[in-house]
């Protein structure tokens, strides 16, 4: 009988074997990276739906770290979705460059917080709405994946939630409106940059905060 294929479920923070594929069937996974100094350099972010294979780019150290409670299942990807996988890990990565080469911090983190709403969260004419709870985003992950302390995203999202910049939808969810977001590197008019994903496109449900708010589904 064919081997049925290894089902794993992880806690947040967990590590999940980076030399095989997963198709992640809850939770969020990032990938991460380090510099000479120990510093972490995220990749990309996958979540529900969402294939991971091994990159072949020869990236070391290069580890799949969990952000929240994740159920994978290990998985055969076909060439076409491999390519995907690629090409996805390439946009995430450039566009998590061209976000940390915003200054200043402020400027930086509402950019992060735009691209993650964009990405698992809903845009809609008022903004884009994400939340932090579900995907486990605390100010420290938040400080990792800009390249910020936890001090200034601290500080920073305070004093965005004082002037209306971030808006606190419910307990969950935050509303970054759309004229307090920063240009995207997806709308950056550059003939060079790397042409946006179809976003979002793996959230399972529409967050409650979302409907409650009155926000039209794009």
């Amino acid at each position: 009988m064919p081997a049925r294929p290894l089902r794993l479920t992880l806690r947040a923070d967990d590590h999940l074997p980076a030399d095989l594929s997963w198709r992640i069937d809850d939770g969020y996974i990032r990938a991460n990276t380090w510099n000479e100094e120990g510093e972490s350099i995220t990749l990309g972010i996958w979540g529900p739906g969402e294939l991971i294979t091994p990159t072949g780019c020869g990236v070391t150290p290069y580890e799949l770290i969990s952000l929240t409670r994740v159920v994978v299942v290990e998985w055969e990807p076909s060439e076409s979705e491999t390519l995907e996988f690629m090409r996805d890990l390439f946009t995430q990565t450039t566009q998590l460059l061209q976000i940390h080469r915003v200054r200043p911090a402020d400027s930086r983190l509402l950019r992060l917080l735009h691209w993650i709403g964009a990405r698992f969260g809903r845009v809609s004419s008022s903004g884009t709405t994400l939340s932090l709870e579900d995907m486990n985003l605390t100010h420290r992950q938040l400080a990792e994946i800009g390249g910020m302390t936890r001090v200034t995203v601290t500080k920073s999202l305070t004093r965005f939630r004082s002037k209306g910049q971030v808006i606190k939808v419910s307990e969950a969810d935050l509303l970054v409106p759309r004229d307090t977001c920063p240009q995207s590197p997806s709308e950056n008019p550059d003939p060079l940059s790397v042409a946006p994903f179809p976003f979002p496109k793996t959230l399972s449900h529409e967050p409650p905060a979302h409907r409650n708010a009155g926000f039209g589904t794009p």
